[in-house]
């Protein structure tokens, strides 16, 4: 395809390119095209300078393994408690980490993201996930609790304001959580936009994303007979709700498999096996299926899209993997053209895991991004 010297300006200035994140070759070549017709001339340097100064001292590999220096669980209702902890800086610039499903909870590798020497890492289980208590339950969970424990964990550990980062529907709760408090979050990293409207359930949940995978879909299908299958959603609610647990955690495989074998470019083995595990996949599966089937407890289908100008100011980086299927880049694009200020990237090699090695690589770099920018402009808490 021929590119303009118009168009590729327009590419390298914005950023709106698709990048193989796994290096920086992809960049070096995109400069090199732009100097082979002309863009790069004597009259216009500032975009290869700025080219070659944004990208290639950006750290874009995961940080070692790292265990929390403190831990806790916070009583946030006459039901709930929640697990949290801290690693990292003590002192450093805190980041609070979002989980996705939701129900998915946190796991050791999520801290890997920061720079543990720069980052005070904030991970923490939401309602009924993870070691959060009561496990897998639905009652008094909605996003507006969950936007109220985040508050009530940052005024818990003493924190004036945040970096917030969330993938999946952590990147719908960062959403929600930071159009509610657009005063306390310093900057975001997205990553597999999820905006919990109607057309993306439909994609995923009844039978679009099966043309894709349909050996997948078959056995998500199946569990389900004939008659009921105008809304899988709802018969997955009836089952996952079901005063039957076997029926309960048979309704739960399938639904946690069908996510899981989706949610890599290539197929990830170990991922799928958590669709076995009848405790992982019980919160997983029943506090999704809560959340659809309420349509997230927004207002509106296109609630987080039209209160995109409360956080227009907020330094944010998007993170899409091009071949997502869980969540398809129709959403990141609809949130990029709603908010190009924000700057986004397109994994060409990527599903829609933050495990596969080009979204790591991009949400690395997307932090150490941010925190270059706490550095430039004054001196961070640490």
């Amino acid at each position: 395809m021929f590119i303009t010297r118009s168009t590729l300006s327009e590419q390298i200035l914005k950023g709106d390119y698709d990048v193989d994140s796994s290096s920086d070759e992809g960049r070096k070549k995109l400069v090199l095209r732009a100097q082979s017709i002309g863009y790069m001339s004597d009259q216009q340097p500032s975009a290869s300078m700025d080219l070659n100064k944004e990208f290639p001292e950006l750290n874009r590999n995961l940080y070692p393994q790292i265990e929390p220096y403190s831990t806790g669980f916070m009583k946030v209702s006459d039901i709930h408690s929640i697990y949290w902890e801290q690693s990292g800086n003590p002192s450093g610039h805190p980041v609070v980490f979002l989980h996705g499903g939701p129900g998915g909870g946190t796991s050791p590798s999520n801290r890997r993201f920061f720079d543990p020497d720069f980052y005070r890492i904030i991970l923490f289980d939401q309602r009924g996930a993870g070691k959060s208590t009561p496990h897998a339950c639905l009652v008094e969970n909605t996003t507006w609790d969950l936007i109220d424990d985040i508050e009530k964990l940052r005024e818990h550990l003493e924190i004036p304001e945040w970096q917030v980062f969330g993938g999946s529907w952590g990147s719908t709760l960062a959403l929600a959580y930071s159009q509610s408090h657009p005063e306390k979050v310093t900057g975001m990293v997205l990553r597999g936009i999820f905006l919990l409207r109607k057309k993306e359930i439909d994609w995923f949940y009844e039978g679009g994303a099966a043309a894709i995978f349909p050996d997948a879909w078959e056995p998500f299908r199946d569990l389900i007979p004939e008659n009921e299958r105008k809304s899988f959603i709802d018969a997955y609610f009836k089952r996952l709700n079901s005063e039957d647990q076997e029926t309960q955690f048979a309704a739960a495989r399938a639904w946690t498999k069908w996510e899981m074998m989706t949610a890599h470019l290539l197929p990830n083995e170990e991922n799928i096996k958590r669709g076995d595990d009848d405790y992982f996949s019980l919160a997983f599966a029943r506090i999704e299926n809560h959340y659809f089937v309420n349509k997230g407890f927004f207002p509106s289908d296109s609630f987080l899209l039209d209160n995109v100008e409360k956080i227009r100011h907020i330094n944010t980086t998007i993170v899409q993997g091009r071949y997502d299927v869980c969540c398809p880049m129709m959403s990141a694009w609809d949130l990029h053209k709603a908010w190009p200020e924000a700057d986004l990237k397109v994994v060409r090699d990527a599903g829609h895991s933050a495990n596969e090695p080009g979204i790591a690589a991009e949400l690395v770099a997307a932090n150490e991004k941010l925190k270059n920018i706490i550095k430039k402009d004054g001196p961070s808490n640490e």
